[in-house]
């Protein structure tokens, strides 16, 4: 009774901090022509509202697709229109067509705000409280501990309460999927994790591990026996969760297709302003997008995606357990985060949620990770007015983390699980690689604060205008690689102990 009250107080700290960060001026507010992230959701709820749905994707005279044309898969649309019946039923100016383009006032804000709330409060935040408290290691004051970390991580309160998203509902969803593989329920998480990528295509940073460890689990079984039974369920789920998700453009051709090139739009480059990966970071040395051709870039991008995410999925593959899983997730999102095509800041969501996973077994790195993963957002923090709420949660979420999970307490090699980087590195002196990883955090953590002091204090040269935010991209890129060579090396090491084990299916 005792942990499910505290448990409680978490979950109202985490709706307390994320409506805090709601208060602040919104993505965009009084920017026109487009006016902000803030605007594209309320434009959607504009649109499916006031359109037929085959009009949904296509440009047309009452869609406007160079003005925040949809382009998330339907699930992302039906959720726009329930949000739409109910500002219609509020105030109809709301989602008047063409009328409501960039309308403002308090009480839209609030309402906008709320309808991120209530998505998170239905979707995200049980998944949270369910997962740590049932799948997660150690006692129940240590699964609180768990809970309250993830759920003030800052990254993702950030990006949905300051910078206006939903992301809460598919990382929500696909927490979901991992809770029910975690429990056994194989076929329901496929549903969830369908309905996650029928929601935001970029769920299939995380689409390899799902297949790979289903997929494993089917030939652990036997494929004569067992495993062709398992593997024919979750099949039978996966495609009836599309249909049904896509049903309504799947009776014209013409239709889905446009959907498709909407969700994956090619044409807009390699590049996305200043982001923490592979590409952005060389671009700095080699003008990759002057010297090189688009078609080259997508093919490119895709080889170095595929052969960074192979070692793990394969591994995976051949041992499906959930400690092979988890690992598998944070390496195929990294993997895609570092090397794939079109990558957007908010991206590193998609790494950080399998990192909150890791926070009770590795809980340096992770903490070290998702430390990161807010800090490589900063540009479009600042871009968006959010110092001060990035300032006040990193540091919450930092100092929080820091004393209810000892991490530094846990950063010796064997509990780091370092053993494969000790025989790699034979060459190096006889040292503890765990005090190598803590001072490399400390140093880590004091550049962060003081590239973020310079960001918000210090005017770029005029000769050097986007100097701050390159520079973080690019230590951000360095950490986010280091720690993707970690965490393919963790899953390629012994597995862990038996009292870890107890979570494999």
């Amino acid at each position: 009774m005792q942990t499910w009250t505290l448990v409680t107080i978490c979950v109202l700290l985490g709706v307390i901090v994320r409506w805090g960060v709601s208060l602040n001026p919104y993505s965009g507010a009084a920017k026109p022509p487009m006016f902000g992230d803030y605007e594209a959701q309320r434009h959607w709820q504009e649109v499916t509202y006031n359109l037929p749905l085959q009009q949904w994707y296509f440009n047309t005279s009452d869609n406007d697709l160079n003005y925040w044309g949809l382009d998330y898969p339907p699930l992302t649309a039906y959720h726009s229109l329930i949000c739409a019946y109910v500002a219609k039923a509020i105030n109809p100016e709301w989602v008047e067509l063409h009328k409501s383009r960039g309308y403002e006032s308090y009480a839209h804000k609030l309402f906008m705000r709320a309808t991120v709330l209530v998505a998170d409060l239905l979707i995200y935040l049980p998944a949270v409280v369910l997962y740590c408290m049932y799948l997660s290691e150690g006692s129940p004051r240590k699964k609180v501990s768990v809970l309250l970390c993830t759920l003030l991580y800052p990254g993702l309160i950030l990006i949905d309460y300051g910078h206006f998203q939903y992301n809460g509902v598919s990382l929500g969803l696909a927490l979901w999927a991992v809770l029910a593989l975690g429990l056994g329920w194989d076929a329901l998480g496929s549903m969830f994790f369908c309905l996650a990528l029928s929601y935001k295509q970029m769920e299939l940073y995380h689409a390899l591990p799902f297949f790979c460890y289903l997929l494993g689990k089917c030939f652990k079984q036997g494929m004569m026996g067992k495993g062709l039974f398992l593997l024919a369920r979750i099949s039978v789920v996966v495609l009836l969760t599309l249909a049904l998700c896509w049903l309504p453009f799947l009776s014209d051709p013409g239709q889905a297709l446009q959907v498709l090139r909407r969700i994956f739009p090619v044409a807009r480059g390699l590049f996305e302003d200043k982001v923490a990966n592979t590409w952005c970071s060389l671009n700095v040395l080699i003008k990759i997008r002057s010297i090189v051709s688009s078609d080259f870039q997508l093919y490119s991008s895709l080889a170095c995606t595929v052969l960074a995410v192979l070692p793990s999925s394969l591994r995976l593959l051949t041992k499906p357990t959930f400690w092979q899983f988890k690992l598998a997730l944070v390496n195929s999102s990294l993997a895609f985060f570092l090397f794939s095509y079109q990558v957007h800041e908010k991206s590193i969501l998609l790494v950080s949620l399998p990192a909150c996973l890791l926070l009770s077994d590795l809980p340096l790195i992770a903490i070290w990770l998702l430390q990161t993963s807010t800090f490589s957002m900063l540009p479009l923090f600042l871009k968006d007015g959010l110092a001060v709420p990035y300032a006040v949660t990193s540091l919450g979420f930092l100092y929080f983390s820091v004393y209810l999970l000892s991490p530094l307490k846990r950063c010796k090699e064997e509990e780091l699980r370092m053993g494969l980087y000790r025989k790699m590195l034979f060459c190096l002196p006889k040292r503890d690689l765990g005090c190598v990883v803590r001072w490399k955090f400390y140093i880590s953590v004091l550049a962060m604060v003081a590239l973020s002091v310079a960001s918000v204090a210090t005017p770029p040269p005029p000769h050097l205008p986007d100097l701050f935010p390159v520079l973080i991209s690019t230590f951000a890129f360095l950490q986010l690689l280091g720690t993707f060579v970690y965490f393919n090396v963790v899953q390629f090491t012994e597995a862990p102990g038996k009292k870890s084990q107890k979570k494999s299916n």
